[in-house]
């Protein structure tokens, strides 16, 4: 991840099997119980994101799309990221994780119906949602300086998205 921390432009960063390894009994007690809840709350999180996308793409060949379709693409990479490292530390994503599904449906669907702006909108709140979740995640768990490298990065992703959809939002008109 060096040197790519802060590339919004890099939607999948390269991942190395020798990336993965067992990260269970790596922290004290305490420390993992803060690890594990962060972790389970940035993998939901991310997957109520992937589902917002999802459900505001269109079938039209438009630039709004084209934009959802690589934000969808990012929000999977992040929902990987954390998946993975729920494993690596030998735990399970949350059996609740069905509740941001629908909650992202949600949001990404109703937006979708009430048109462009409202997608636009939608992302500029959610995405400024994400990077405060963040912040406080950053600022509050022991991340171990992969970890801690990854969430930066996805952290910084969320910002360049927020940044995205204000643009296209205070565009000329019509945003697609």
């Amino acid at each position: 991840m060096d040197g790519m921390q802060n590339d919004i432009e890099i939607i999948r960063p390269a991942m190395r099997d020798a990336d993965v390894r067992s990260r269970a009994g790596s922290a004290s007690p305490a420390d993992l119980k803060l690890i594990r809840k962060g972790l389970l709350t940035l993998h939901t999180l991310e997957l109520m994101a992937v589902n917002i996308y999802r459900c505001q793409i269109t079938p039209r060949p438009t630039g709004l799309n084209r934009a959802l379709v690589a934000a969808m693409c990012n929000e999977m990479t992040h929902l990987q990221d954390f998946q993975v490292k729920l494993y690596e530390y030998g735990w399970r994503p949350s059996p609740f994780r069905w509740a941001y599904w629908i909650v992202g449906w949600c949001f990404g669907a109703f937006s979708r119906l009430r048109g462009p702006k409202a997608i636009l909108k939608t992302g500029v709140w959610v995405e400024t949602k994400a990077v405060h979740h963040y912040a406080q995640l950053l600022g509050t768990i022991p991340w171990d300086d992969e970890t801690r490298a990854i969430v930066e990065k996805n952290q910084a992703d969320e910002v360049g998205h927020v940044a995205r959809w204000k643009s296209m939002l205070g565009g000329a008109g019509n945003p697609e």
